[in-house]
């Protein structure tokens, strides 16, 4: 109870300075693979606290290193730095400055909770077992993401586990959630370019038409999911967007249309993959056009460890109560946190983070995207957490086998 007393009142010490940090990030956003001056920023916080920092991984990567002055294990800790090009069209004083870039999704505040908790592990460092390792992470919104770089830069070098929070505004403040096993799906990119024969509008026998082609392809790419997969199995099809055409009264040559697609098995994958490739281009044949696919692999599905998500349930329960601890549902969404999964055991983690007094209550990836930032100081509480549970137990084991 001594050492939660202590944590709690250390946390609420540091929280202001959580959110002087996430405004200031969310103020000063930048692109995936373009984060130079965040993660400049990243380091200085970091040196200031007191951390051992390596930077230059995965792009603009960084790693900080709080070694305790007793044996145990190596923890990793991991937070995303990168923001989306979307305008923000928020009226706060925290509102982004840069047009058409904005944090639409959590990152700055994954970001300064991890700073939060570089202060406390540097401040614990007397009673600290093992290696803290705090992962700061750029590219999580793109393929082929950051967290490729990270690994090969050396951030998972020796450590033992790793754990990671996405603060969820589904999910209200107070709220904790995960899964065993598949959790967050694969997500595919698919870009599809028609070329067919433009023309007159007023003379379409002399034409082939892309808009035409293009939207009979819409329509037969919606069967796949229905008719080709598993009605059991969790699979979407998505076109996002549909490119053609100039003017009234010509008829398209070229069209381009791209989308996405997301699993959880690599049996679905391939399977919406195969009948994709038959439907594009015997498709665009039976209409005399021409169809080029571009089928880009997205990231893995996260796969959540057994062992240590039954660890977020026992200590999340323990933390916050049972009644503050849910089973999460498949989440469509995509996470490249899935290669660190590839590697090592670890737990990825929902902590709800959204509320209307705060007007948190717009989805993800919403130009008036915002959180609860009191949900900061639950993601700071519960990764803390699962890192001293899981050096506790390791200890526990070593004592046994001596």
């Amino acid at each position: 109870m001594e050492e939660r007393t202590d944590l709690d009142a250390m946390l609420q010490t540091v929280y202001p300075d959580m959110v002087q940090w996430r405004r200031y990030l969310h103020r000063h956003p930048e692109l995936s693979f373009q984060e130079k001056e965040t993660s400049r920023w990243i380091a200085r916080q970091l040196e200031e606290i007191g951390c051992e920092v390596k930077e230059g991984l995965g792009g603009f990567g960084l790693v900080a290193t709080i070694r305790g002055d007793k044996p145990g294990p190596v923890v990793a800790l991991r937070a995303d730095i990168d923001a989306l090009p979307i305008q923000d069209e928020k009226t706060c004083d925290y509102a982004s400055t840069l047009p058409g870039v904005m944090h639409a999704c959590g990152h700055d505040a994954h970001t300064a909770t991890m700073l939060g908790i570089a202060k406390y592990f540097t401040s614990s460092r007397k009673s600290l077992e093992g290696e803290r390792r705090l992962l700061f992470q750029p590219a999580e919104e793109v393929t082929p993401g950051g967290a490729v770089g990270m690994i090969k830069g050396g951030a998972l070098s020796g450590v033992d586990v790793i754990y990671g929070v996405h603060l969820w505004t589904p999910l209200p403040y107070g709220i904790v959630a995960a899964r065993s096993g598949p959790f967050m799906a694969a997500p595919d990119e698919i870009y599809i370019d028609i070329t067919g024969r433009g023309g007159h509008g007023g003379l379409p026998h002399e034409t082939v038409d892309a808009i035409v082609v293009g939207a009979a392809l819409v329509q037969a790419l919606q069967t796949i999911v229905s008719r080709s997969v598993n009605p059991l199995e969790p699979a979407v099809l998505s076109i996002g967007s549909f490119h053609a055409g100039t003017t009234g009264n010509v008829i398209a040559e070229r069209c381009r249309l791209t989308g996405t697609v997301r699993t959880f098995s690599e049996e679905a994958r391939a399977r919406i993959r195969e009948r994709l490739e038959a439907i594009v281009y015997q498709t665009a044949a039976m209409h005399g056009a021409n169809a080029v696919l571009d089928y880009r692999d997205g990231y893995p599905t996260v796969v959540n460890d057994d062992v240590e998500a039954a660890r977020f349930f026992r200590v999340a329960a323990e933390r916050f109560g049972p009644e503050a601890v849910q089973t999460s549902t498949l989440i469509m969404a995509g996470e490249d946190f899935s290669y660190y999964l590839r590697e090592i055991p670890g737990c990825f983690m929902f902590v709800g983070a959204g509320g209307e007094a705060c007007g948190a209550v717009y989805p993800h990836h919403h130009p008036m995207f915002d959180l609860n930032e009191q949900s900061m100081l639950v993601s700071a509480k519960l990764m803390i957490s699962m890192a001293e549970n899981y050096a506790s137990e390791h200890l526990s084991t070593r004592v046994s086998q001596l």
